[in-house]
């Protein structure tokens, strides 16, 4: 028996050979290989030749040049969906042009997350956490903002860009601000704005701010692992989710709880967040600023907390009312 495994095994490899340039040139191949084909979820003990492909698409969009046939020889085929196959890189790491997933702070921070690339009156900016590029509302506008963090290893020379806005966090038994009052009036009437036009004590709805860059060409919008976001999305219960962050990398999640009201620690003072999303451990410390994406690359939310065993995350939608951009695509 392990005789004939190893014939069919010297066979299906020298298929792939003879026809492994014809493969690689359809539209859509990105790896050719020798494995088990795939039934369902399950492997069977069929040898095939394992075309690799960014996306699986109906064979009526594809050219009969690259529809890869179901047999190849005497040997079968397989079609699996993979991705771009991309060279993974340290996100804690110089990066240039930087892409979002990469480590970025503050000068007087540790370091949090390039969360994506948005676009404020026609320029663009890099989005993340007030406390990631705000130092928790402890910044001025102009401040340098460094890529990587200063944990790790950002200096001065390392500079990507300056502060250009950030919606305060409005921190427990703090006054509200002067604007807080017509939100309250508009709700007394019956007019509901989507979200605060800024953070009210005990009604946080973001922990958001935009850094300009030095140069538009120091940033790139693909991110690390995931690619380019397609636009804004709305997260829902259960909802799958992905994000690229500065310490754990790509991870994926599940929408595990919406409408949630949560206390956040800032190191000492405490700030209560409404109308939030939760997900479960896909993140870390550092992670802070990382954009939460959909299946299809939707941003649906900004991670800005957690713990051990949660997730925290903005709605979009606030972050991008309260700070007046859209999503870089």
């Amino acid at each position: 028996m392990d005789a004939m495994r190893s014939e069919a095994l010297a066979a299906a490899r020298q298929v792939k050979r003879e026809n492994v340039v014809t493969l690689m040139k359809m539209a859509n191949v990105v790896a050719t290989g020798v494995g088990y084909k795939i039934s369902g979820d399950a492997q069977t003990g069929d040898l095939a030749v394992v075309v690799s492909v960014r996306k699986k698409l109906p064979l009526a969009q594809l050219a009969e040049s690259d529809i890869v046939p179901k047999t190849i020889g005497s040997v079968k085929t397989d079609v699996i969906e993979t991705g771009e196959i991309v060279a993974f890189q340290d996100p804690k790491e110089k990066m240039r042009p930087a892409r979002p997933g990469v480590s970025i702070g503050h000068f007087a921070i540790t370091a949090g997350t390039l969360g994506c690339l948005v676009l404020k009156n026609g320029e663009v900016h890099i989005l993340s956490n007030n406390h990631v590029l705000a130092n928790s509302n402890n910044a001025q506008i102009g401040d340098a903002i460094l890529q990587p963090g200063p944990a790790d290893g950002g200096t001065s020379v390392d500079q990507i860009g300056t502060l250009a806005e950030f919606i305060p966090i409005a921190f427990d038994g703090t006054p509200p601000p002067p604007g807080g009052c017509l939100t309250q009036l508009l709700s007394a009437i019956g007019l509901k704005p989507r979200a605060p036009m800024q953070n009210e004590p005990g009604n946080n709805k973001v922990d958001c701010a935009l850094a300009r860059p030095t140069t538009p060409d120091l940033v790139n919008p693909n991110i690390l692992n995931i690619g380019v976001p397609v636009g804004a999305g709305t997260a829902t219960l259960g909802m799958a989710v992905q994000k690229s962050g500065r310490t754990t990398g790509l991870t994926n999640g599940t929408i595990l709880q919406i409408d949630v009201t949560v206390t956040v620690n800032y190191g000492g003072p405490f700030a209560t967040f409404t109308s939030q999303l939760m997900a479960g451990a896909i993140s870390q410390g550092g992670d802070s600023g990382s954009a939460v994406l959909d299946m299809s690359k939707r941003v649906v939310g900004l991670l800005f907390a957690g713990s051990p065993t949660t997730t925290i995350i903005n709605p979009i939608q606030f972050v991008l009312d309260m700070l007046g951009v859209t999503i870089v695509t």
